[in-house]
């Protein structure tokens, strides 16, 4: 655990320089508060690594993986095999123990909190505030969010690949790095959520209220298309379905699925459920009423906070302020709703379900808070339009005096 310890204080140096260099982008950006979110971060990196000491873990089958092969590049392929590419040069090459890797993987989750921060921050014009306190800074210390995301895994790799995608993709111009660097991460751990963010991308670039030219909208609905043609076969391969008989592939898919977790434990038969409860049920459960243990009831907290938030947009104006969104608005929207229903139809056990929906949640807590934050210009723009219509009656009441004194 020394080599741990002494990897987190060498890890949180490296990570200075790149916090400085956000910083100066962008002068909103708090670093005593994204240094606060790595000792949180870190924080659960240790309540995952005293859960591994009890508790079966695949972090413990991922690090010992680089015993299996012969050379790095063997591992190198999408999907589970790429966390055991990661640790092969660190256990191998670098020495690293199974304590250090975790820690590793723990920061590399970190950045994903980072970029999904600077991705809020810049896309809002005022700080939204729930019941007083700041809403981002509540979502970025989330709990669940952050277990989830602080292992030797897919879930830490994952998150931090969306995070820096999501970020990128909020100005492509001038973030091809990131974009570069997070769909990369995104394809080679799950390609069917690349494919959703890269779609949702496509259809908010073309519906969002930005003046951009009809060429490049179109540029970009054709590149989507090619880009679905493209990897649609190898896509389906990877999820394990024949491309040339999808449906029939689908279902039997589907089914073996939703047998294999729900002989994992904590089933729930969401076989028979119509759409609209299959995605209640991951979006928001368990509650406390079914929680199967006490990590449940205290994830119910977190689901709490997640069913008051959605209900922040079952008004009639969010409709009008969909139609009118920005971009990454309805990029988040598409991705959100695409891969709920998409994970909806294998998703049959709540611990699996609570770990899935920690990758996608912020895409839809950024959709409410970017409504609330439309709803807050609206009601400042009102009261600016109230305030000149009085100021401009007062001058009328007071130019006629002066002529009916004259």
């Amino acid at each position: 655990m020394l080599g741990a310890v002494i990897l987190i204080l060498v890890l949180f140096g490296l990570s200075q320089p790149i916090l400085s260099n956000l910083q100066k982008e962008h002068k909103w950006i708090k670093a005593g508060l994204l240094n606060q979110m790595y000792w949180y971060h870190m924080l659960f990196g240790f309540v995952y690594w005293t859960y591994t000491q009890f508790n079966r873990s695949d972090s413990i089958m991922y690090y010992n993986s680089y015993r299996h092969y012969r050379n790095w590049m063997d591992a190198f392929e999408p999907g589970t095999l790429f966390i055991e590419w990661v640790n092969y040069p660190f256990a191998k090459w670098l020495g690293f123990n199974y304590d250090m890797m975790m820690f590793f993987s723990t920061w590399v989750g970190f950045w994903g909190f980072v970029y999904f921060y600077c991705f809020f921050k810049e896309n809002l014009r005022f700080n939204p505030k729930f019941e007083g306190w700041d809403a981002i800074t509540i979502f970025m210390f989330l709990p669940n969010m952050h277990f989830w995301t602080a292992s030797l895994g897919k879930g830490a790799y994952i998150f931090a690949g969306l995070g820096i995608l999501t970020y990128g993709l909020s100005w492509p111009g001038k973030r091809i790095f990131q974009i570069i660097l997070g769909g990369f991460i995104c394809y080679m751990i799950r390609p069917h959520i690349l494919f959703a963010v890269l779609i949702g991308m496509g259809v908010g670039f073309v519906l969002g209220k930005e003046k951009v030219p009809a060429y490049q909208k179109y540029l970009v609905a054709i590149g989507a298309i090619v880009i679905s043609v493209f990897v649609y076969e190898d896509l389906l391969t990877f999820l394990g379905y024949d491309p040339n008989n999808v449906v029939e592939s689908f279902e039997e898919e589907t089914a073996l699925n939703s047998q294999r977790l729900q002989s994992a434990g904590s089933g729930v038969d969401m076989g028979s459920y119509s759409l609209p409860m299959k995605l209640f049920t991951f979006w928001f459960r368990p509650l406390f009423i079914d929680s199967p243990n006490i990590l449940g009831i205290a994830i119910s907290f977190e689901n709490a906070l997640y069913i008051y938030m959605f209900s922040k947009i079952l008004k009639k104006s969010f409709i009008d302020y969909i139609k009118v969104a920005p971009a990454m608005v309805k990029m988040s929207g598409v991705v959100f709703i695409s891969i709920s229903i998409s994970m909806t139809f294998v998703m049959s056990n709540l611990g699996i379900i609570i770990r899935q929906k920690s990758q996608i949640m912020y895409f839809m807590l950024f959709v409410i808070i970017a409504f609330m934050d439309w709803e807050k210009q609206n009601r400042i723009k009102k009261r600016g339009e109230i305030f000149n219509r009085i100021v401009e009656e007062e001058r009328s009441r007071i130019a006629e005096a002066e002529f009916v004194g004259k």
